[in-house]
């Protein structure tokens, strides 16, 4: 489809790119019920890894092919698809084309505990041209111990991805050194999100953060200047302008399950302040099928009707 405006305005945010990292951008941009709008709903499916198989598929046992990952996505009408290399190496060539792929790059799982968390490597930018994928995926755990070494790796790779004309998309999720209630405040969401963005990523995912303050530097800025954070809203629209004042792309996670109900609620907020979109695993692929795409499509309709 030829560009809308709106795409070529999120195009030119990014002017220091080359002509096949944008392409592919817009390839995300341009695919699904929201092709067009400026907006994204991600399906990734990469909870297997980072949380076993029986928390992750049991609650609807066609969950545990990979085929019926990217069936969903496809029927929905999502934008892209994002996968670890096994689940993408099983469905790439049956599906080739009908839906853009996201490599998730590095993964960790959930059998040890470590105090400062980091992600392995478990794929390559190399395995994404192979599989045909339009962008890469990453996790940064700003607060870690280890975080440096996650920058300085991601630097490298997104170097080697705009080399092969990908874009990133990095998860961000601030744990480590903050306290459980801190890995979503306001301010540490905001922060992770200039993080990303001054990392060079493309498109970032946030959790949806909540009205608490964890730095106490921060909370004197945030009352200082009566920054507004008691809604939802308020505060996405505090992450998005934390993003290059809303110059990247910044799309929320839909987290751990939750109702319907509570679901699109968020959902409504996240759209109000501003958010480009979602991306949403177990609220989405944990329901049975026709519920599971129904969701889906509601989560667009809003997104795709707000202003």
């Amino acid at each position: 489809m030829a560009y809308t405006d709106r795409v070529k305005q999120i195009l030119s945010w990014y002017p220091s790119d080359n002509p096949g990292t944008l392409t592919n951008l817009a390839r995300l941009l341009n695919t699904g019920m929201l092709a067009g709008t400026g907006k994204m709903v991600i399906l990734p499916v990469d909870q297997g890894f980072e949380h076993g198989p029986a928390r992750s598929f049991a609650p609807n046992p066609a969950g545990y092919d990979p085929d019926y990952h990217i069936n969903l996505a496809i029927e929905s009408g999502c934008n892209a698809y994002a996968a670890p290399l096994g689940f993408l190496e099983s469905v790439a060539g049956k599906y080739a084309g009908e839906i853009p792929l996201i490599l998730k790059l590095n993964n960790s799982d959930s059998l040890g505990k470590p105090e400062h968390p980091m992600s392995a490597v478990t794929g390559s930018v190399r395995d994404a041209v192979r599989l045909g994928c339009v962008a890469i995926g990453y996790t940064i755990y700003p607060g870690s111990g280890y975080r440096n070494e996650q920058y300085e790796a991601l630097r490298e790779l997104i170097a080697e991805a705009k080399d092969h004309g990908l874009p990133t998309v990095l998860w961000a999720y601030p744990r480590g050194g903050i306290s459980k209630e801190g890995e979503q405040a306001i301010d540490v969401i905001s922060y992770a999100a200039q993080i990303s963005a001054q990392l060079g990523a493309h498109v970032i995912k946030v959790k949806p953060p909540k009205d608490f303050l964890e730095q106490a530097e921060a909370k004197k800025v945030y009352e200082k200047f009566n920054i507004p954070t008691k809604t939802m809203s308020d505060r996405i629209r505090d992450v998005v302008k934390s993003a290059f004042n809303g110059k990247r792309i910044v799309i929320f996670s839909g987290g751990e399950s939750k109702s319907t109900e509570d679901l699109l609620e968020e959902i409504r907020q996240i759209a109000a302040g501003g958010g480009f979109g979602s991306i949403m695993g177990r609220n989405a692929f944990q329901r049975p099928h026709d519920e599971s795409v129904k969701l889906l499509k509601d989560v667009m309709n809003i997104f795709k009707s707000a202003k």
